[in-house]
């Protein structure tokens, strides 16, 4: 699901970036109210298990990979905002120390796998919570992945549109959502169902520690 570097086109990842930027200021600002002493180990624990998570890519066509993220794992026990950042950490370390995804197309990943992968599960969980926890820590994580997926499917797709050559040709990522679409989100249906089951044994350990976060307001 990451994008590398030379894919996108600067009229995508430039309004990116003019997104993410207030929202990264926004979620420090979150992590400093919300994350104590106590609560910091833990934190790099489950953020270096969202980062071995989603460093086991299977590749894609056109350039891009599939992988479990995790950053739902990380919204249900620290809350959105600590995820998004934490997230945007793993991802920034892995364009740089493992070339996987890049820096221009960073704030792309950021928004599309740790903005809306982590509120998704966090508030989906929200809604479906009183059904039964369990449950809806599953549907949640799961949903989640697909929509992260979706959504880089939809920027690659679009890439031919938005940037061409004087010939007409794509200067940058060159197949349509015809190739995009199912050649990302189907093996994430089945690497969500994974993650998601996963997430529910490690969830039921956190709550067992009483780990789990108050509710988050998105503008508390």
């Amino acid at each position: 699901m990451h994008i590398p570097d030379g894919l996108i086109s600067p009229q995508t990842y430039l309004p990116a970036l003019a997104l993410a930027a207030p929202l990264w200021w926004w979620a420090g600002r979150e992590f400093g109210r919300r994350v104590g002493d106590e609560a910091l180990p833990r934190l790099a624990v489950f953020t270096a298990l969202a980062f071995v998570l989603s460093s086991l890519m299977l590749p894609l066509p056109g350039g891009t990979s599939g992988h479990a993220i995790g950053v739902g794992l990380l919204a249900l026990i620290f809350g959105p905002w600590v995820a998004f950042l934490g997230y945007t950490l793993v991802l920034l370390l892995q364009a740089l120390v493992m070339g996987a995804g890049g820096i221009t197309s960073l704030p792309v990943n950021a928004l599309a796998m740790g903005f809306v992968g982590a509120w998704t599960a966090y508030l989906l969980f929200r809604l479906l919570g009183p059904l039964q926890a369990e449950f809806a820590v599953f549907v949640a994580v799961m949903i989640s992945i697909l929509l992260s997926a979706l959504l880089v499917a939809l920027v690659l797709g679009l890439q031919p549109l938005v940037a061409q050559a004087p010939d007409g040709s794509p200067r940058f990522f060159p197949f349509g959502w015809s190739v995009t679409l199912p050649a990302i989100l189907l093996p994430h249906l089945f690497i969500g169902l994974a993650e998601a089951a996963l997430t529910v044994v490690i969830w039921r350990h956190a709550r067992k520690r009483r780990w789990l976060p108050a509710p988050v307001s998105s503008t508390a």
